[in-house]
């Protein structure tokens, strides 16, 4: 009798399993009627909105990809994908991991949690596994529903790339994906804060925000004319940098220092996060965080990360300024042209041209000759200068260039009326859009000024 109490004692104080903490702490999160909420906008709320938005007749040009969401299904879900990367990831990661260490403070469940689990270790890992699972959940929702949307729509038709350039059907769907998978490593970062944030500042409303507004205050900086080792060494970058993924050839290199950048933010704020919740008193009932703690074992290290990240960077890559220069511009528009000028070509029945016949370049200035051809603005100026086979006279048309800090530009047509003055072309089967009338861009900042 004494032998079968005592084995039931040691089997009762056996401590709880990672899967199983995982399993308990991934059902409380989806038990949750925000949680569900969430899941259930990320599965259906984009399909509806980019189907609506595919069938007006205004598309948000402004917007990357927005102006192509007549003509493909896949523009849709790139549109989301920059919506997502701006404002609804940060956000989602704020609400899943943000609060899923500040719910038991408010709660008060820590000694229940210590009693069952026996471990804090364990319940750090469970309950990181648990809100991982939930905010990929969330994006693969975001992903799916738009793409479904999109072709649902319009179609799957092929995609004009962000310097002019068609991709089929599969290579859009290839890329497509990847850039969402690429979006992961940033999410990643931000759901390390909000760990950080959860256990630093316990049940203080900071916690639960902290994603959103570090998320808030990188969106601000990157919108700055920050030198390109700056903005490359902030994990926000990489929720834009997947453009490089939709030009010829593919811009690789921000987005590869991008995702890096991201998941080095990711592992130092889960570490932190760890660290200080093993050193945690759970005896003190009313913990409400500490502001001063935040910012000497949180911040600080955090802040060291940047200036280290910025410091391999500008010694690594040479960059300097902010990337953007004469000759890259010149180069970009004279490529997205060449290759706009084939589609325009095709539209018109006209004889089919190859880039290497046209031989397009580019002149830009910028504000004025006083001016340095340099940096970000609306005041860019373009001509391009082309050549037809059998032609001798070169054509030329003008673009007025608004150019961000991140080195995407849109350049808007100012002449002649024939090639980029009218918003729509006429083509043997009606009026269609003039893709030479206003088209996107972007800049490689870490590319050498001279191919």
């Amino acid at each position: 009798m004494t032998a079968t109490l005592t084995h039931d004692n040691v089997a009762a104080a056996r401590r709880v399993s990672v899967p199983r903490a995982y399993r308990f702490e991934l059902v409380k999160l989806v038990s949750q009627w925000r949680i569900r909420l969430l899941v259930l906008a990320c599965w259906i709320a984009p399909a509806l909105f980019v189907a609506a938005v595919s069938q007006q007749s205004t598309l948000p040009s402004d917007t990357l990809f927005g102006r192509w969401m007549h003509a493909t299904g896949w523009a849709g879900t790139l549109v989301m994908l920059g919506f997502a990367g701006t404002w609804a990831l940060p956000l989602l990661t704020s609400v899943v991991a943000g609060d899923v260490f500040a719910s038991e403070d408010r709660l008060g469940t820590w000694r229940h949690l210590l009693v069952a689990v026996r471990s804090p270790r364990r319940i750090f890992a469970a309950k990181a596994l648990a809100s991982l699972t939930v905010i990929l959940l969330l994006v693969a929702g975001l992903a799916a529903s738009s793409t479904a949307g999109g072709i649902a729509a319009v179609g799957d038709q092929p995609l004009t790339g962000l310097d002019g350039h068609l991709l089929s059907p599969a290579d859009a769907a290839g890329k497509v994906l990847l850039a969402w998978i690429c979006v992961l490593a940033p999410t990643l970062a931000f759901a390390a804060i909000g760990l950080l944030g959860s256990v630093t500042l316990g049940r203080s409303p900071m916690g639960l925000l902290l994603p959103a507004l570090v998320a808030l205050a990188m969106q601000l900086a990157q919108m700055m004319p920050l030198p390109v080792a700056v903005r490359l060494a902030l994990p926000s970058y990489a929720f834009i940098a997947w453009n490089g993924l939709f030009t010829s050839p593919t811009q690789l290199g921000p987005l590869l220092i991008g995702i890096v950048v991201s998941l080095l933010w990711a592992v130092t704020a889960t570490v932190l996060a760890y660290a200080l919740f093993l050193r945690r008193d759970f005896t003190n009932q009313t913990y409400d965080g500490s502001a001063r703690r935040a910012v000497t074992t949180a911040g600080l290290p955090l802040a060291a990360l940047v200036a280290v990240t910025v410091a391999v960077l500008a010694s690594a890559t040479g960059a300097s300024g902010s990337g953007i220069e004469q000759d890259k511009v010149q180069r970009s528009v004279a490529t997205a042209f060449a290759h706009l000028y084939r589609l325009q070509t095709e539209q018109l029945n006209r004889p089919a041209v190859t880039e290497a016949q046209l031989k397009a370049t580019a002149t830009c200035d910028k504000g004025s000759v006083k001016v340095a051809a340099e940096g970000p603005g609306n005041d860019w100026r373009c001509v391009v200068s082309w050549h037809l086979p059998g032609i001798e006279v070169a054509g030329t048309a003008i673009y007025q260039l608004d150019l961000t800090p991140d080195g995407r530009f849109m350049a808007d047509g100012d002449g002649p009326k024939e090639v980029n003055g009218y918003f729509l072309v006429r083509t043997p089967t009606g009026d269609a859009p003039n893709p030479l009338w206003q088209f996107d861009g972007n800049v490689d900042l870490l590319a050498t000024p001279k191919g």
